[in-house]
């Protein structure tokens, strides 16, 4: 295996402290149920995937860039009732971040991108909490957001879990890990959702924790039959278009007193 200098787990003491990085990029995933047919680590092989791809064209794009190991345990509170949904609490995870960042900063890293795989970890009341208490800037970018941003084109239907979008960067970045039957076809349910009794929960207006047993019938919520490698590999260079081209911007920023403002 080739040592890839923007890995920090591939990469040894001798190289790192020769570099002054400038950007930290600390990938986040989860351990759930995917439907019937993508694997329990999906968040994390996402985040993986993803944090690969940008990392990688910002670093031959000349950004100082490193990227930390996934953090492959999220917050899955909504999913309690479902085999081997392992869950840390967000105070938790809240904790085990800030952790991580202080190390950062103590290294000497004032940029941080925290890459999120996973919707349950809610992590913007956290960068509000540590504003002014650490020298580090962080950025949080939930990535699959820029997927469902109303300038692409890529997949048929709006993704929430397990669905076309989901389903294709799987297909794209860890084919044999998807779940097919003896014709080819991937084994999952149609994802649908169950309603909600009230107009302002279905509507959006009001929010509640949805429980994820309740909610689906195989922890699927969206339709993945629509999904093909194409379609993860179009979102894949969509993703590293815009995110590296974001690392590199912020590698080579000053920090000054405005940072990150005009």
């Amino acid at each position: 295996m080739t040592m890839r200098p923007w890995k920090l787990e591939e990469t040894s003491y001798g190289q790192v402290r020769g570099v002054e990085y400038e950007v930290a990029v600390v990938p986040l995933g989860a351990t759930e149920p995917h439907n019937l047919h993508l694997p329990y680590g999906t968040d994390s092989f996402e985040a993986k995937a993803v944090g690969d791809r940008i990392c990688a064209e910002a670093h031959a794009r000349g950004a100082k860039v490193i990227m930390l190991p996934v953090i492959p345990y999220g917050t899955e509170t909504n999913m309690r009732r479902l085999p081997l949904a392992i869950n840390i609490d967000p105070s938790t995870l809240n904790a085990v971040v800030t952790d991580v960042v202080g190390s950062l900063a103590q290294s000497g890293l004032r940029k941080i991108v925290i890459l999120n795989s996973h919707g349950g970890n809610d992590l913007k009341p956290l960068l509000r909490e540590l504003y002014g208490r650490t020298s580090a800037h962080l950025f949080l970018c939930d990535w699959y957001r820029i997927l469902g941003a109303g300038d692409v084109d890529i997949f048929d239907e709006p993704e929430d879990h397990a669905g076309e979008m989901e389903t294709s960067l799987a297909l794209a970045c860890f084919p044999d890990l998807v779940d097919r039957g003896p014709d080819g076809s991937i084994t999952a349910d149609e994802g649908r959702k169950t309603p909600m009794r009230f107009e302002a929960l279905n509507e959006g207006w009001v929010s509640i924790t949805r429980a994820w047993h309740l909610l689906t019938t195989n922890s699927g919520a969206g339709n993945p039959h629509a999904a093909s490698a194409d379609k993860g590999e179009r979102a894949l260079k969509l993703l590293e278009d815009r995110l590296a081209k974001f690392l590199v911007e912020l590698s080579d920023a000053d920090v000054d007193d405005r940072f990150p403002f005009q």
